[in-house]
C-alpha cells in the first residue's frame, strides 16, 4: 500500500483447549517454527515467540494488509490443524477459543521479546491464570472472571 505507514507492535496470547498442557517440550520449537512461518508468510515480522506446554505467546509488527482477528485465526487454525496432522497428542488438539491482543510502543518491545524468551523461568513462580490477570490489570483491561480461560478439567 503506497503511502501508508505503520508501526503496530502486538503481543497476543492463547491457551490450549481448557489449558490442558498438551504442548510438549520435544516438539514446542518446532511448533514455534510452524507459526512464525504463519506470521512471516501473512507478511507480518514475528519479534518472539515462547510459551508452556498450556499456552503460547507471540509479539509481531503487524502490517496493515490483514485484520487482527484474521492473523488469529490463520494461526490457531493451521497450527491446531499441523499437530493433528502430525498426530502429536492423543485425540484431537485444539486452542480455546479467544485470545488476548495488547499493542505495545516500540520502547516497551524489548521488555516484551525479555518477557516472551523467558516464560518457562516465568512459570515456575508464576501460574499462567495469574499472569493473564496480571496483564489484564496492568493494561487497564476490564474483564470478567467467569470469561478467563477455562479451568483445567
Amino acid at each position: 500500500m503506497a503511502n501508508t505507514y505503520t508501526q503496530i507492535h502486538i503481543q497476543a496470547v492463547f491457551a490450549v483447549q481448557n489449558r490442558v498442557s498438551l504442548i510438549s517440550k520435544t516438539w514446542r520449537e518446532n511448533l514455534h517454527q510452524y507459526m512464525t512461518g504463519i506470521v512471516q508468510g501473512q507478511g507480518h515480522k514475528l519479534l518472539a515467540i515462547g510459551g508452556v506446554s498450556d499456552h503460547v505467546h507471540l509479539v509481531f509488527g503487524m502490517r496493515p494488509t490483514q485484520s487482527l482477528s484474521d492473523l488469529m485465526q490463520d494461526i490457531k487454525g493451521g497450527s491446531s490443524a499441523w499437530i493433528n496432522q502430525q498426530r502429536l497428542v492423543d485425540g484431537r488438539f485444539s486452542w480455546q477459543e479467544g485470545y488476548g491482543a495488547f499493542s505495545y510502543t516500540r520502547s516497551d518491545v524489548p521488555q516484551v521479546v525479555r518477557y516472551i524468551h523467558n516464560q518457562e523461568a516465568h512459570h515456575t513462580v508464576t501460574p499462567f491464570l495469574d499472569e493473564w490477570r496480571h496483564i489484564l490489570d496492568s493494561l487497564d483491561i476490564p474483564f470478567e472472571e467467569r470469561f478467563i480461560f477455562n479451568p483445567v478439567i
